[in-house]
């Protein structure tokens, strides 16, 4: 048998739920650690990721 779907759209809450913290400014940063070295710059790099939106921001060292 097939898999059933839901025919109610989700809610408006459910949908945005998370995003208005980061639109605000008020990300959750966790490091990504699958690229620690720039290979261009020589560097090691460490890679911060939102884990609600996903937005980027690089720190290196």
């Amino acid at each position: 048998m097939g898999d059933i779907l839901p025919f109610r759209r989700p809610s408006l809450k459910d949908q945005h739920k998370g995003k208005t913290l980061c639109r605000h400014g008020h990300h959750k940063w966790v490091v990504d650690k699958d690229k620690q070295f720039d290979v261009k710059q020589g560097k090691l790099v460490t890679v911060w990721r939102c884990s609600r939106c996903g937005k980027q921001k690089v720190e290196t060292r």
